[in-house]
């Protein structure tokens, strides 16, 4: 998390508009920490997808603003206590606690923004596209037909893994949350989310739709 990445969120957030916060090969934790930083100005944490920066490989996150009183308190206090925030000034001190729920929170709703169906089709059609183009670049001869079919098989067979793996991803931050006091919320498109206790969800339902 770059100062300058963190003055940009917050002279975006002062429109008082949602705001799409893109990262470039950011981790969890330097996300969970700008979404920490825009809470304690009155916003909050919406969702994440992957897509980001020049190349694509980051992510962007979507904050949107708290109408909550107390959101709206801690807003004035942090204006007050931190005046040049956006201008290179001090920032509200991390709270390690609250990064690390938000973290859980940004890294369940990745690993949830897809059905397992959804993954299969996405890790079969890449994985397939692995294996053409490495047969592309050996040639056009038997040989290479051969290597290439029997890299797509071996990356096929990566495919139960993966769910597994994702399973599993979502079971630990699922236990977390839920331990923390967050409840399970179902969007209209039946993706599971969390958010906080007697909350609701940010952006009513999928807060990327229409977005850019």
């Amino acid at each position: 998390m770059s100062n300058r990445q963190v003055r940009k969120m917050l002279r975006q957030m002062a429109s008082g508009e949602p705001v799409q916060v893109v990262t470039a090969r950011a981790s969890m934790k330097k996300i969970a920490r700008l979404a920490f930083i825009a809470q304690q100005f009155g916003y909050e944490y919406a969702d994440v997808r992957q897509g980001g920066g020049a190349q694509g490989n980051g992510f962007t996150m979507l904050i949107v603003p708290d109408p909550s009183p107390q959101a709206r308190a801690r807003a004035e206090q942090s204006r007050a206590r931190y005046p040049d925030a956006v201008d290179g000034g001090a920032l509200p001190e991390l709270a390690p606690d609250e990064v690390e729920l938000l973290k859980a929170r940004i890294s369940f709703d990745l690993a949830t923004r897809y059905t397992e169906k959804q993954l299969v089709v996405i890790l079969v059609a890449g994985f397939s596209t692995l294996a053409v183009c490495l047969g592309l670049q050996l040639g056009a001869d038997t040989t290479a037909a051969v290597v290439a079919g029997i890299t797509w098989a071996a990356l096929m067979a990566l495919v139960p893994v993966g769910l597994v793996v994702n399973r599993r991803y979502r079971a630990k931050y699922a236990a977390l949350l839920q331990a923390a006091g967050f409840t399970p919320v179902t969007e209209r498109s039946g993706r599971l989310r969390y958010v906080p206790r007697e909350g609701q969800l940010p952006g009513h339902g999928n807060p990327f739709a229409g977005g850019a």
